[in-house]
């Protein structure tokens, strides 16, 4: 998660670094808090400490920022799953990585609150086929198939997609309420359902995959 979207586009170190990346950093914040259509040009240039000029020099219009913001909250979330995917022992612990990585982006210190996954908010503003809309889908569509490696050793190929494709309605419905609700309770809910879900499964069956496996 960038600085800036921590800290309501003020980043304290803006001074520094590429204008591309000052100018994504405040773009970032003020679309999250705000959102897309509500946030002006002249506010993101403000907030980044540059000149116009500087943004149409780094970005060709709004739409293209806007697609550089949803491919950087992409590399943010898989960031936060990678961090938690290492610490996995099991498939179990994979599926739960997934949810902890929602937890991790809900618990993080928005200058503004929790608003929901910024994904979806910034996709709800986009016509259909729009690529920043597309973009947004492909994200939703690897996060399920995150979901369906582990899914596949804990449940075996033909429960595997039905599975994930239950847990990532688990993943959006909690994600959407604890936007409402500005914190992660929703989710830690939903982690939990999760897990009782993919455990359920019958003793034999569990004990014959396992068998198989051996």
């Amino acid at each position: 998660m960038s600085e800036a979207l921590r800290n309501g586009g003020k980043n304290p170190g803006r001074r520094h670094g590429s204008a591309r990346r000052r100018i994504l950093h405040a773009a970032a914040a003020r679309f999250y808090a705000d959102g897309i259509a509500a946030t002006g040009i002249d506010a993101i240039t403000s907030d980044a400490g540059v000149a116009k000029m500087s943004l149409y020099n780094n970005f060709a219009s709004k739409a293209d920022l806007v697609e550089a913001y949803i491919a950087a909250r992409h590399d943010e979330w898989l960031a936060l799953y990678e961090a938690r995917r290492s610490g996995a022992r099991t498939p179990l612990d994979r599926v739960l990585a997934v949810f902890d990585a929602y937890i991790d982006h809900a618990e993080l210190g928005y200058a503004h609150g929790f608003r929901g996954c910024g994904l979806l908010n910034a996709a709800a503003e986009l016509s259909v086929g729009e690529p920043g809309r597309e973009a947004v889908r492909r994200h939703k569509e690897e996060v399920e198939a995150i979901l369906l490696d582990p899914l596949r050793e804990l449940t075996g190929e033909s429960r595997a997609a039905e599975t994930a494709e239950h847990c990532s309605f688990l993943l959006e419905g909690a994600v959407a309420r604890a936007g409402l609700e500005g914190g992660p309770s929703r989710l830690q809910h939903a982690r939990a359902l999760a897990e009782r879900l993919v455990t359920a499964l019958p003793a034999e069956e569990r004990q014959t995959r396992a068998e198989g496996r051996a």
